[in-house]
């Protein structure tokens, strides 16, 4: 726990320190409740662009600790706005505390996710070899490792690499819930309150966080915090006030946070966002006062568009060569196995944020409520989504409109050229914009009753999805991945203590560490006799709670084969049923 938390609050003072910061050198002196997104996003190249020098991560730790102590000395006597940023302190703790759900209900704090979604056990080795200056496949084959990268530099402060990986989680949680405060000023008590808490935590947004799909949950934050700081830029240059051009300079920096988080895949929803609302300013400009007022609005807005795009630029080219290594990453195959860890291709109505399953793959009515239930909230969810279409519209606001036809046309191609995985990266790209359309609208102007009656329905769902997040191993070790590549073709039955079968997920852990060849998973006990035709492999828990082959066992010989099941790579929906 205290690993955990350590490791929270390290990282998020270090990104709303380094985000301040840039706000005020770029002509924002008042606190900004984006800061903590652009600080993550400014934070995830430096320690890619450092983690690679000598230290295991020392470097980086060291990177990230000198930019926070400038931030400081910056900061002094130019920020203002401090009171209002503390103000929010009881929105933080409330934010916090909902994404430390899992690991409450669960009574332990260990790897995120593992029964849903055990893809953080890669990211784990990753970090290992990262910080060993070894090669791994993610590594070698440009997958981006920015937040990987602030994992290794955490862990080199003391906490485990699980614990860091928790940290950034929980920091990435309570950003998300700040930055739509920026669009909250004018509403005040529990209506704004509420309203951060169920945007920051959009039904499937929650749904990504509890299987510790931290990539995901960043991009949408950095997707949700662009569309928020383009509709504060809009809205300042439209009220006439003189602005700096530098103030789009945080654009920028989410764009390049976004390429060393989800590389450029991730342009995609920010770029998409900026030109669908460039085109519909444009096009209102010229119906408003023919051609030659378009052409004054382009000259207005070319230099701070220009500034954004250098930030990108320039940011982007120490990583241009591993972006092209990525393009032929093993995701974008559209002839793979297309589901990841789905049962099925998810939804589009649990993008509106009434969905009451702690489970977002199971369909509507396999679970505990009808089917019915599912589709009344989705009613409500689209009912309240029209209702923010027409407030937004109506009040001149629309870049959050542009962001979220961006998002929608992704998904849209994503559903007709990509697979069932990929479409579901984009519906959770888009919970948190649709969440803000919809919630921004109702909590200005829709009666009490109703506001309180989607929050509930929302946040009930979200809370639904953060109490059945799944906690596994408390620490890590890569001996278990190393022996994957080590064993024969026969079967393997792997003897494991109770506890960690019963308590900590282990069954999907061990199959899927050891995924690739025939194994079963059985209770360590005092005479432990693997059936004919299978070899044996005995696991302890270590001291730091990492998971560790105690060594591997001959019974009869080893043949093609064995009365074990082949767990399969593509095993990540339910790794351990083959198991069983």
């Amino acid at each position: 726990m205290l690993g955990t938390y350590a490791s929270f609050l390290a990282l998020f003072a270090a990104a709303a320190l380094v985000g301040q910061a840039l706000f005020v050198a770029c002509g924002r002196r008042q606190w900004s409740w984006l800061s903590p997104a652009v600080g993550l996003a400014a934070l995830c190249p430096i320690g890619w662009w450092t983690v690679r020098l000598p230290g295991e991560g020392a470097a980086t730790a060291i990177a990230l600790a000198l930019c926070a102590a400038l931030a400081v000395f910056y900061l002094r006597g130019r920020a203002t706005g401090g009171r209002s940023a503390l103000g929010a302190a009881p929105l933080a703790l409330a934010a916090l505390l909902a994404a430390s759900l899992p690991f409450l209900v669960e009574g332990r704090f260990g790897i995120l996710g593992t029964g849903l979604n055990p893809d953080m056990s890669q990211h784990l080795f990753a970090v290992d070899r990262l910080a060993a200056g070894l090669e791994d496949r993610l590594i070698s084959q440009g997958y981006p490792l920015g937040p990987h990268s602030l994992a290794a530099a955490l862990a080199e402060l003391g906490p485990s690499t699980v614990q860091a990986f928790g940290g950034l989680t929980l920091a990435t949680a309570v950003a998300a819930c700040l930055a739509p405060l920026a669009l909250l000023s004018e509403v005040s008590g529990w209506r704004r309150f509420a309203g951060a808490l169920c945007v920051g935590f959009a039904y499937l947004a929650a749904a990504y966080l509890v299987q510790g799909a931290f990539k995901e949950a960043l991009q949408a934050l950095f997707v949700l915090a662009f569309a928020i700081a383009l509709a504060q830029l809009g809205r300042d240059h439209g009220s006439g006030s003189r602005r700096s051009v530098s103030e789009a300079i945080p654009l920028g920096v989410l764009a390049l946070g976004s390429v060393y988080v989800y590389s450029f895949p991730g342009l995609a929803w920010l770029l998409g966002g900026a030109l669908v609302w460039a085109t519909i300013e444009l096009a209102l400009a010229v119906r408003r006062g023919a051609l030659s007022a378009g052409v004054a609005l382009l000259r207005r807005a070319a230099p701070a568009a220009l500034a954004a795009t250098a930030v990108l630029v320039v940011g982007t080219l120490p990583e241009l060569a591993r972006i092209v290594d990525f393009a032929s990453f093993e995701t974008f195959d559209p002839d793979g196995a297309g589901l990841g860890n789905l049962f099925d291709r998810l939804s589009p109505l649990q993008a509106l944020g009434i969905w009451p399953s702690g489970d977002f793959r199971v369909e509507p009515g396999d679970g505990s409520l009808p089917g019915a239930v599912f589709y009344l909230g989705s009613t409500a969810g689209l009912a309240a989504l029209a209702f923010g279409l027409l407030w937004w519209w109506r009040h001149g606001q629309r870049a959050i409109l542009a962001a979220l036809i961006a998002a929608l046309v992704l998904w849209a191609y994503a559903l007709v050229g990509g697979t069932p995985y990929q479409e579901a990266k984009a519906l959770v790209m888009a919970a948190p914009l649709v969440a803000l359309v919809s919630v921004r609208a109702l909590v200005a102007a829709a009666p009490s009753v109703v506001v309180a009656s989607f929050l509930l329905a929302a946040g009930g769902s979200s809370l639904l999805a953060l109490a059945n997040g799944q906690v596994g191993p408390s620490g890590y070790t890569p001996e278990l991945a190393e022996l994957r590549e080590q064993l024969g073709e026969g079967s393997y039955v792997v003897f494991a203590p109770a506890e960690l079968l019963d308590d900590q997920h282990g069954r999907d852990y061990l199959v899927w560490e050891l995924r690739g060849n025939r194994i079963c998973v059985e209770e360590l006990g005092e005479a432990n006799v693997p059936p004919s035709g299978a070899d044996s492999i005995a696991v302890l828990i270590d001291d730091q709670g990492a998971v560790v082959p105690e060594g591997v066992y001959t019974n009869d010989g080893q043949g093609a084969g064995g009365p074990c099941p082949l767990i399969p790579d593509g095993a990540r929906a339910d790794p351990g049923a083959a198991a069983n």
